[in-house]
């Protein structure tokens, strides 16, 4: 059998991959937000300071300062990340 069984379904969840990846993290890093979950990558939502932003790709480099996270439908809501001015 392969080393890697498939989780039961609950056991995935969404992160949210910050590039770089150190903290704070601050905007003229030029951050990058990778979202990782199940299902399409096209399906992903990204909300910005607790409102639905847009919806569309897992990933974009960010503009603008806020506490971002995303959801997945297979996989529900990631961890928050806040960008710092």
């Amino acid at each position: 059998p392969c080393c890697c069984p498939l989780s039961p379904t609950g056991a995935q969840t969404t992160q949210l991959l910050v590039q770089p990846p150190w903290t704070p993290v601050v905007l003229w890093d030029r951050v990058t937000l990778t979202c990782q979950g199940s299902g399409t990558a096209a399906a992903t939502t990204w909300y910005k300071d607790g409102q639905r932003w847009w919806k569309g790709s897992n990933s974009f480099t960010v503009g603008d300062s806020g506490t971002y996270t995303c959801y997945r439908p297979g996989t529900g809501p990631s961890p928050a990340v806040r960008v710092l001015d």
